[in-house]
């Protein structure tokens, strides 16, 4: 008897010893441990951090303007809508406005939802990653690996698209990550400073293709006394 207790200690679930099935009458059957650790995962891959993972859309102030009311209300609409719209081209949702304007929390209150019902979400903040692929673009194993786990992540959040300067390399480095996503159907959250204009302007292929996206769930966020990170309370 304690040695078959020492042999449980040693796996994080005794019942199943961390294989999430369980075996009975040679039905293998699904443990009560297996959502837990498919939810663990699922953040473990994400890249979202812990203060991250606290935005939600209950702490979320959308008392400033009635564009902060109408990005939160699309925002929560997306995430009701989101399983009837996975498979369709028209299934992402884009963040367009001013620095400060809440933008990053509405995406990420969206995502923490997705994961919260186990859907994986993949975080990509734009200059970090593209100055990190950039800096490795002569490495082919590092290059494809990176930009698969973008490309064929089930939902990206892409933060802060187009931020700074932007170069030829950064173009080609986001249309192959778009257009992929874009022919294969998979769904995109964006928060970006540009507009629609400006969007189009920087690579209207890259534009175009994000607009058809999200042209369902298109949200613009402008104005006086609308950064969030000043007059939110």
């Amino acid at each position: 008897m304690k040695n078959l207790q020492n042999e449980n200690a040693q796996y994080k679930c005794s019942k199943c010893r961390d294989m999430t099935f369980i075996i009975k009458d040679n039905e293998a059957y699904p443990c009560e441990c297996r959502e837990i650790r498919e939810a663990q995962a699922i953040l473990e891959k994400s890249g979202i951090s812990k203060e991250f993972r606290n935005k939600n859309f209950d702490n979320f102030d959308y008392s400033h303007s009635m564009q902060t009311i109408d990005a939160y209300k699309k925002a929560k609409q997306y995430v009701k809508d989101f399983e009837n719209i996975l498979d369709t081209r028209h299934n992402s949702i884009m963040f367009m406005g001013q620095v400060g304007s809440g933008k990053t929390h509405l995406s990420l209150a969206i995502a923490n939802k997705l994961m919260d019902n186990q859907i994986g979400v993949v975080y990509m903040g734009y200059r970090d990653v593209l100055t990190s692929i950039k800096q490795n673009i002569m490495d082919d194993v590092y290059y494809h690996k990176i930009m698969n786990r973008y490309k064929n992540a089930k939902v990206l959040l892409i933060d802060d698209l187009f931020k700074g300067n932007i170069t030829n390399s950064d173009i080609n480095i986001v249309f192959e990550l778009i257009n992929h996503r874009y022919f294969n159907n998979l769904p995109v959250i964006v928060s970006t400073e540009k507009s629609f204009e400006e969007l189009l302007d920087t690579d209207e292929a890259i534009g175009s293709r994000l607009i058809e996206m999200s042209k369902d769930y298109l949200v613009t966020i402008k104005g006086k006394k609308l950064n969030y990170r000043i007059y939110s309370k």
